[in-house]
């Protein structure tokens, strides 16, 4: 009478291991991406050391390379409404800001560099990555303004192409917090350019539309552990981002400096909600 409840136990065993299988698979995905990753930015980082140093356009198009290559590691699939208009003239693009996912996603899109806090060149690693994507850093103190502009400036003289968050910080994702004038004082400088607003929504997890209850799961703000919510990011599949790219705005137009970061986040506010409605 003894035999026939063998079976039964190991079933039940087994039925318990189950549970641990997702944990596990989440675990040695996010094992493979950090992996993977490591191993893109030293393939995309040597020749990039060597190409800031030297004349041309190369500079410029590794970096949407590596963050292309940094996107598909990750999982994250982009989709772009519009177009970045790069023609004759630098853009300044501006929008939203909810993760340091929006770093790789319109890196992997924009051929522009970044405009980054002061903080940023002393993380470990991160620094390297950005200092080869030729990222301009700013502070909030008044004693190196004039050298910011400067940088900001020349950049734009040499043709450069850049990328500013005009929010000041992160967002929690389900909103666009208001544009400071401040952070725009670049649409003064006396370099021709373009203004380009773009919103960007994370709106697939899994796959699957992002739920409402979801979108914190991809933003990074506060004190946020940057390893941490990397961890918790890299363990899901099929992720997409949505960016718009609105129409460009001649800077020289007549708005102020105020009434510009009005008129740019009310556009991109009403798109990001935009795109989180329709979940399609």
């Amino acid at each position: 009478m003894g035999e026939p409840q063998e079976p039964t136990r190991r079933r039940v065993e087994l039925d318990g291991a189950w549970p641990d299988l997702p944990r596990l698979a989440g675990a040695a995905r996010v094992f493979l991406r950090v992996l993977a990753v490591l191993l893109w930015t030293i393939i995309c980082g040597l020749p990039q050391a060597v190409l800031i140093f030297l004349p041309g356009r190369p500079k410029v198009w590794v970096p949407l390379i590596y963050w292309r290559g940094c996107c598909w590691c990750l999982g994250m699939t982009v989709r772009v409404t519009g177009a970045p208009m790069v023609r004759d003239l630098p853009v300044v693009f501006i929008g939203n800001h909810s993760s340091w996912l929006d770093i790789p996603v319109l890196g992997a899109c924009l051929p522009a560099c970044f405009i980054a806090k002061g903080e940023v060149g002393k993380w470990p690693v991160i620094s390297i990555v950005s200092r080869l994507g030729r990222t301009i850093y700013v502070s909030r103190k008044m004693a190196g303004a004039a050298r910011e502009n400067a940088d900001i400036r020349n950049r734009l003289q040499v043709g450069d192409s850049l990328v500013l968050f005009p929010e000041g910080t992160t967002s929690d994702g389900a909103r666009v917090m208001p544009f400071r004038s401040a952070f725009l004082a670049v649409a003064e400088s006396d370099i021709p350019h373009r203004l380009q607003p773009f919103s960007i929504v994370y709106d697939r997890l899994d796959f699957l539309p992002v739920r409402r209850a979801d979108r914190s799961l991809f933003a990074w703000f506060g004190d946020m552990d940057l390893a941490s919510h990397f961890n918790r990011i890299a363990r899901h599949r099929g992720l997409r981002a949505t960016i718009v790219l609105h129409p460009p705005i001649d800077p020289k137009a007549g708005l102020t400096r105020k009434r510009l970061a009005q008129q740019t986040w009310h556009q991109v506010a009403v798109s990001a909600a935009e795109i989180r409605r329709n979940r399609d």
